[in-house]
C-alpha cells in the first residue's frame, strides 16, 4: 500500500489561555497522543513527544520560546517518540532505562502485531498495512523507523514539584498501565494531566509491564481526587464525574460507552 506525503505531520489547538494541544492525525488513533505545552513564567511544560516520526521541536518551535521542562509520563512509544530531540527530558525512575535506551519501539507495519492487539485498534478505527496513514516525508521508510535513545534522563517520582514560576504541579506515579506512569497535579486549579493511567477511552491493563492489581490502586486513587479537569494522554479532556464514571466503571469490571 502507498501512502502520501502529509502536508503537516503535527495538528494544534489552544485550549485556554494557557494550555496547547498537539497531536499527530497521520497516526492510527490508538497511538494517537495527546501532546500538551504549558507556558509559564519562567519556564515552560511540555508533556509527552508523541511517536517521533517527524520533528516536533521544529513543528512547535514558535511555541518553545522559554526554556522547557519535557516530562514523559511513560515510555510507551506514542509518547516518547520525540523525546530525543529535547536537551533533557523527565520520566518515572522505573521506566529511566527504557527511556535512555529507546526500548519501547513498535514495528509500524501491522503485519508485525498480533491478531489481539490489532482487534484493539480496528475499536479506534480502521487498519491497514500501517499504523500511520501518511508518510512525514518522501525519504521515509517506515519499516526502518526505530525509536532513538535519550541522552539526558532526569528522574521524576511521587510527590516531586515541576514549577513554571506561576503555576506548579506535583507528580502522581499512577502505575498499572506501565510500571513509571505518572500524572502531573496543580491542586489550586483542581488540573490533572494523567497520561495513560486514564483517560475516555477502554483503558490498557494486558500489556507488557501492565499490572491489574496495581491499577486497581491507582483507580481507587483517582476516584477519590477533587478534579476539575483531565488532560489526558488520549481523546478528550474530560471533568470530575466522568472520572468518577471511567475510575467506578474499571473497578466494578463494567464496560462504558465512549461516544466521543
Amino acid at each position: 500500500m502507498s501512502l502520501k506525503i502529509a502536508d503537516n505531520w503535527f495538528e494544534r489547538k489552544k485550549i485556554d489561555d494557557q494550555i496547547t494541544l498537539l497531536w499527530e492525525p497521520n497516526v492510527h488513533p490508538f497511538l494517537r497522543c495527546n501532546i500538551w505545552h504549558i507556558p509559564g513564567r519562567d519556564r515552560d511544560l511540555l508533556i509527552d513527544t508523541g511517536m517521533g516520526l517527524s520533528s516536533l521541536h521544529d513543528a512547535a518551535k514558535d511555541l518553545f520560546q522559554k526554556e522547557l521542562t519535557v516530562v514523559v509520563t511513560h515510555t510507551h512509544m506514542d509518547h516518547s517518540g520525540g523525546a530525543f530531540e529535547f536537551d533533557c527530558c523527565h520520566v518515572h525512575p522505573a521506566e529511566a532505562e527504557s527511556l535512555r535506551l529507546a526500548k519501547d519501539t513498535l514495528p509500524l507495519e501491522t503485519k508485525y502485531w498480533p491478531e489481539d492487539v490489532l482487534e484493539v485498534l480496528r475499536n479506534d478505527g480502521p487498519i491497514g498495512d500501517y499504523v500511520i496513514n501518511a508518510l512525514p516525508s518522501a525519504s521515509f521508510v517506515p519499516g526502518d523507523n526505530r525509536l532513538d535513545p535519550v541522552a539526558c534522563v532526569k528522574l521524576l517520582d511521587e510527590g516531586d514539584i515541576v514549577d513554571l514560576g506561576d503555576r506548579s504541579f506535583e507528580v502522581l506515579h499512577l502505575p498499572g498501565h506501565s510500571p513509571g506512569s505518572i500524572g502531573l497535579w496543580e491542586a489550586n486549579t483542581g488540573t490533572l494531566f494523567s497520561g495513560d493511567a486514564v483517560y475516555d477511552a477502554q483503558l490498557l491493563d494486558e500489556l507488557p509491564g501492565s499490572d491489574k492489581t496495581v491499577y486497581r490502586q491507582t483507580m481507587k486513587r483517582l476516584l477519590e481526587m477533587p478534579v476539575t479537569v483531565v488532560h489526558a494522554g488520549h481523546e478528550g479532556s474530560f471533568g470530575y464525574e466522568r472520572l468518577r464514571e471511567i475510575t467506578g466503571a474499571y473497578l466494578e469490571g463494567r464496560k462504558l460507552d465512549y461516544s466521543w
